[in-house]
């Protein structure tokens, strides 16, 4: 099976590598640092002009129509320079989920915002016991008249600062493994819902959000109520490839970084890089990234055949937590003590290794869900 990229992917990436240069260069990654919103309106601006946003969507909704496999080329890129804000969260996750499930006038609501640059989600899905399984979701929604009253808290929500809408899971009837949880449209504005900072690792902002009586009309239902399950695996797999593809673009990048800097830096008289344990390290920093790079497009184009239940997605995301550490740790090794301050570039692809090793599932997680499909 051949995962080379098409000509249209080298032209998405290609345009990807240079509007990130200009736009978002280590400067602008330093000040978002200390952004408390967490959202730039102008850069979102610019990504609704690019076509970014509409990526996935039908052009029956201003998109692109492009498939997934399009996406997490343009997802290395972005993980590459480290883009911050809500990218990630409104178009790999809750504007596929909506296109997916919804109703044909939240597509037209919503899908059409997204696209144009109008609206920014967020997913709201872990709760207190960070369970990616079905008995983690347990934020109650009670039915009341024609709403739903919520109570209850999610945490870790990424970028809901800045969002116009989340995308919650909640518990809509009491019941066992998947059953009982469905899908809901929240406006981030509605009485009763409150947003708390998280002090946490890394650019992503993450927010605890309490809901205290918050009323959501049914309408804003997304898919069948009860059946929601179905809709949160999808978004695990779109999460998991699409965290991959960040991934790889950062491991790229560390790796680069070292292979300059051993090159430059002179001991004993030597180059750095012409020792051999140098050598040998980097060579398994090419190992790492080349590997890593084969498991996601292939993920990747499983999703796009809609095959989302393949064991490619788990082995991907299980095999790439990793190797980005490793990778990323070499690299501060072979930088020394220089590669642990926050004056160099480098810290930034640590943090973020960390993160994404955690989000839709860390390694154990994905090699159990292997060694079930697998041998038993």
């Amino acid at each position: 099976m051949d995962f080379g990229i098409t000509e249209d992917q080298i032209m998405i990436r290609d345009a990807a590598r240079e509007f990130l240069a200009v736009e978002c260069p280590p400067e602008f990654i330093r000040k978002f640092e200390s952004d408390t919103v967490g959202h730039s309106p102008l850069l979102w601006s610019k990504l609704a002009d690019l076509g970014w946003l509409g990526l996935l969507f039908p052009d029956q909704y201003g998109g692109e129509g492009l498939t997934f496999e399009h996406m997490v080329v343009l997802l290395e890129q972005t993980g590459s320079a480290l883009i911050p804000g809500s990218f990630f969260s409104t178009t790999v996750l809750c504007g596929q989920a909506i296109m997916y499930a919804g109703t044909e006038t939240q597509k037209q609501n919503i899908i059409s915002g997204i696209v144009q640059g109008n609206l920014v989600l967020a997913l709201a899905l872990t709760e207190a016991s960070v369970s990616y399984e079905p008995d983690g979701v347990n934020l109650a929604a009670n039915l009341s008249g024609d709403h739903y009253v919520l109570n209850g808290r999610k945490v870790f929500v990424s970028d809901v600062n800045g969002a116009n809408y989340m995308l919650v899971a909640v518990r809509t009837t009491l019941g066992v493994a998947h059953e009982g949880i469905s899908m809901l449209l929240v406006d981030c504005f509605t009485p009763g819902v409150k947003i708390n900072p998280l002090n946490v690792l890394g650019l992503d902002r993450q927010y605890e959000v309490i809901f205290d009586g918050a009323r959501i009309p049914c309408d804003n239902i997304v898919g069948s109520v009860d059946r929601g399950w179905d809709i949160v695996q999808k978004l695990m797999a779109w999460g998991a490839v699409g965290k991959c593809a960040e991934s790889l673009g950062g491991c790229q990048v560390a790796m680069n970084m070292t292979i300059e800097y051993v090159k430059a830096r002179s001991v004993f008289g030597r180059s750095l890089g012409s020792f051999q344990s140098i050598q040998h390290g980097c060579a398994d920093m090419l190992r790492d990234i080349e590997t890593s790079r084969y498991v996601t497009y292939k993920a990747a184009h499983m999703l796009s055949q809609g095959k989302f239940d393949a064991i490619e997605v788990s082995i991907a995301k299980a095999w790439v937590n990793e190797a980005y550490k490793r990778v990323v740790s070499f690299a501060q090794q072979c930088h020394g003590g220089i590669g642990f301050i926050k004056e160099m570039d480098l810290h930034f692809y640590y943090k973020k290794a960390r993160l994404n090793e955690a989000l839709f599932g860390d390694s154990v997680f994905h090699w159990r869900k292997v060694a079930e499909s697998r041998f038993f």
